[in-house]
């Protein structure tokens, strides 16, 4: 007998790998796309934040998959960031 599946643990089950996004975005950094312009993409930005916050005072319920979203994304971002980090300083020493 199948189960339905629950979206929202669907959801959270696809944050469990930041490093494979933030691979994914170091790869676009390596093809030439300006790392200021992926830090964009990566992050939530604070319109969206705004909005965010607005909405789960409707549904409180969603607080905590939104937060978990705002963590994933800074996680990334925080790998990203050590990924180019290591390229610069590797690039330095050669």
């Amino acid at each position: 007998m199948a189960t339905a599946s629950n979206p929202i643990d669907e959801t959270l089950q696809e944050f469990q790998f930041p490093q494979r996004e933030a691979a994914f975005f170091y790869g676009l950094f390596l093809r030439g796309y300006p790392a200021e312009q992926l830090r964009k993409d990566i992050e939530v930005p604070a319109v969206v934040l705004a909005k965010w916050d607005r909405e789960t005072q409707h549904e409180p319920r969603l607080k905590p998959v939104l937060e978990r979203v705002v963590r994933y994304r800074r996680h990334v971002l925080a790998i990203f960031d050590n990924l180019i980090g290591h390229d610069a300083a590797s690039q330095q020493v050669q």
